[in-house]
């Protein structure tokens, strides 16, 4: 015990060191948006007079309104067509071992290695054949296919770790194969759905090449390439391109708080039978 006290400590002195060089830059960026517009901004000075009308103006002069539609637009087709691809991807690898499932799951495994920045040319002429450039279905379908890999990765190794009695009593009761899914391994794998889930929401909100490339209308394109266009027009302002910085950023961060306990769950537990 007197040797684990040390050890303990020492672990969570690493870890609010980590949290602290996390939370320094944001919190930086926090106070830069308080400071009044076109003021210079040094460190983490605290403003003199507050000034919350930079989000008002960096959501009028951004456009982000619909910007951020388009993005919530996106992103609820991409979850959960990606999170169900997934999941029976992985139930069929794992659980039910089709045939040529090792070869599949490497090739999954191979797709993991592939960067947008190889694929986006390749996509976009691919997808402008069938006239699917400039909107959301083009899109929608992009991203599932660059997401499905590591989510197919993601749910097959969650069913793997899943004990084989539980999928052999159900099929002893008489379940098919929907029904084992449907029944057993679903209700027990909502940690690693969330973390997916949450995960590919990330991901989808966050893109920005692809978006940039596949969209030309500028109404069409998310809240991260309109604020890289944000920042050729106000760079010089920083309380305003700070704002600008917090509202791109913000439904990351209040998927998460509103998930936080999940996806923390289903983390511990692929790192733990990893």
């Amino acid at each position: 015990m007197r040797r684990g006290v040390p050890l303990s400590v020492l672990r969570h002195g690493v870890l609010t060191l980590i949290a602290v060089l996390i939370l320094f830059p944001f919190l930086g960026i926090v106070l830069a948006a308080l400071h009044p517009t076109n003021t210079q901004v040094g460190g983490l000075s605290v403003p003199d007079q507050w000034s919350w009308e930079n989000f008002r103006l960096a959501w009028e002069a951004g456009r982000f309104e619909q910007l951020t539609r388009s993005g919530f637009v996106i992103a609820a087709f991409v979850v959960p067509l990606t999170v169900c691809f997934a999941t029976l991807a992985g139930y069929a690898l794992a659980i039910l071992g089709v045939w040529g499932g090792r070869a599949l799951s490497l090739a999954f495994v191979l797709g993991l290695t592939l960067p947008v920045e190889l694929l986006v040319i390749a996509l976009y002429l691919n997808l402008r054949e069938v006239g699917l450039t400039n909107t959301y279905t083009g899109v929608v379908l992009a991203e599932v296919a660059l997401f499905l890999p590591f989510g197919v990765y993601w749910m097959q190794s969650h069913f793997a770790g899943v004990p084989r009695e539980l999928v052999e009593a159900a099929r002893v009761d008489g379940a098919r194969d929907s029904a084992v899914l449907a029944r057993v391994l679903l209700p027990i794998s909502w940690p690693a759905i969330t973390t997916l889930s949450v995960l590919v929401f990330m991901w989808s909100w966050n893109q920005f090449l692809l978006i940039l490339v596949m969209m030309q209308t500028p109404a069409l394109r998310t809240a991260p390439t309109g604020l890289g266009l944000f920042v050729g027009q106000y760079g010089t302002d920083i309380p305003l391109l700070s704002a600008a910085s917090l509202i791109v950023i913000a439904p990351i961060v209040v998927v998460y708080l509103a998930f936080q306990r999940s996806f923390v769950n289903g983390i511990t537990r692929g790192a733990v039978k990893g």
